[in-house]
């Protein structure tokens, strides 16, 4: 699904502007110690003295002078299209291991493996799965070239048989981005890679074609393995990324959602009515998203932990007082106000203690915003003779930063309010869920997170026709006596 670019610029500091270069200029030079160790390895390869390359510095020249164009394009295509992506120097550190891992694998797997075999698709499916679609593109264009680079000006003399490679390794990322998107099962990943292999294919077997090896079979069989071998080295090298630079894919998200998880199944235990409204959330929250055109897996999963800072005191909200005992009778209602309330911050801690993606812990946070608490407050009311400040008996906040938290408010309320429908009919359902968004947009719920009036009247005809079809009505079945009945 098409992730949407946010139109907030983030104010940059002096510090994120020296992090950056600093974090471009170590990257080059690296670059340039993989291009020389390239270099040593062709040179033991060919049976040429390492030295004479040294002093015949041309192709060096012509590599640096190429590098610095490339990095500095780089610079620019994140500057003017992912202004807050580049803001973060750790996001360019990331993109810059992404293409130096992936160049380090297929030099050794090429000198020592197959030269055909190499995952020249790497790069690009990293990219894909840690970022987007735009940069993943972006990125398979510079690895290509570089890896061009590598293989032309790392050896003795350019020869035509560099072109097709370059072309090879385009046409295989770019099947990347498209065929392997929205694939997130690691084993249908696996089944698949074998369409990365067929630019391959394509273009060795041109190469081979006309040519008097014997064995040409053989480099046949390993372009055939390339894509595999692609698919093989990202799932070894995803999880990696992932812990290091607390990134969130795709295959994480759906090992979240699954009912193993712990947290999920802490929640199945303890607090199973919020795990069954979180259900119904999730449900709402993905048809949501789809229809406004956001990231519906990451809107599914930060349904399923929204609640999850319930877990502290479960017997304290009511879809978990099984017994009909409240809790809440025995206490004032500034101190169920702040027990009620403090689920949410309850939550991000314990989203983050458990490592989890930061994403879902700032839904947790955020999908009640700086709302009122009015059961509390009106009790509160009755207490004291109005005199009640409305402060304290409101959520910390913040509010919805983006629109998947903004999804993920109005299906929560929006749910919780249906239930409580006696007459579950659709045009009483469509009153509620207007009501229930109004009132967020007139408590200013949704100014940090720039959801349009547009977006918001698809999400509302997508909330209704969903409750509708949970909360359906059923026929009302007679009694019937079957006794004398023969039913065999």
């Amino acid at each position: 699904m098409k992730k949407q670019k946010s139109k907030k610029i983030l104010q940059w500091a002096t510090s994120d502007v020296v992090l950056n270069v600093l974090v471009y200029l170590l990257n080059l030079i690296f670059i340039l110690f993989l291009f020389i160790g390239a270099i040593y390895i062709n040179s033991v390869s060919d049976g040429m003295k390492y030295e004479s390359w040294l002093t015949d510095s041309s192709n060096f020249i012509h590599f640096f002078i190429l590098l610095v164009l490339l990095v500095a394009l780089m610079a620019g295509y994140f500057f003017f299209e992912d202004r807050n992506f580049l803001k973060n120097p750790v996001n360019s550190e990331m993109i810059f291991l992404i293409i130096e891992m992936s160049l380090l694998i297929c030099h050794v797997s090429g000198n020592y493996l197959n030269f055909y075999v190499r995952p020249l698709a790497l790069a690009t499916l990293l990219t894909l799965f840690l970022t987007d679609k735009k940069k993943a593109v972006f990125i398979s264009m510079i690895y290509c070239l570089l890896t061009f680079l590598f293989d032309s000006l790392g050896t003795a003399n350019i020869t035509i048989d560099e072109y097709p490679i370059m072309l090879m390794g385009f046409a295989s990322s770019i099947i990347t981005v498209f065929v392997l998107e929205n694939v997130y099962s690691r084993i249908k990943l696996l089944v698949m890679s074998l369409l990365l292999s067929v630019p391959s294919v394509i273009c060795v077997g041109m190469m081979l074609i006309n040519s008097s090896n014997s064995s040409w079979w053989i480099e046949l069989i390993f372009s055939a393995c390339s894509g595999p071998f692609t698919v093989s080295a990202f799932i070894v090298l995803l999880p990696i990324f992932e812990t290091v630079f607390t990134k969130v894919s795709k295959f994480k998200l759906a090992e979240l959602t699954d009912h193993k998880a712990k947290l999920i199944r802490k929640m199945i235990t303890q607090a199973p009515g919020t795990f069954n409204h979180a259900i119904v959330v999730s449900n709402i929250a993905e048809a949501c998203a789809i229809a406004i055109n956001e990231d519906a897996l990451l809107a599914r999963t930060c349904a399923y932990y929204h609640d999850v800072g319930k877990l502290r005191r479960p017997e304290f909200f009511k879809e978990n007082q099984a017994d009909g005992i409240n809790p809440h009778d025995d206490l004032t209602p500034e101190l169920s106000a702040n027990i009620i309330k403090s689920h949410t911050q309850d939550g991000y801690n314990l989203i983050m203690k458990n490592r989890l993606p930061k994403e879902i812990a700032d839904v947790c946070r955020e999908h009640h915003g700086t709302l009122p608490i009015l059961y509390f407050y009106g009790k509160a009311q009755k207490f004291t003779d109005g005199e009640v400040d409305i402060a304290q008996y409101c959520y910390a906040g913040p509010k919805p930063q983006t629109k998947i938290a903004a999804i993920i408010m109005i299906a929560d309320g929006c749910e919780a309010a249906a239930r409580s429908l006696q007459d579950r009919s659709r045009e009483n359902v469509k009153q509620v869920v207007r009501r229930i968004v109004n009132e967020r947009m007139e408590l200013g719920q949704f100014e940090d997170c720039e959801i349009t009036l547009k977006e918001l009247n698809i999400i509302i005809h997508t909330v209704v026709n969903n409750l509708t079809g949970i909360y359906h009505s059923r026929i009302e079945y007679p009694k019937v006596n079957l006794d004398g009945i023969d039913l065999q």
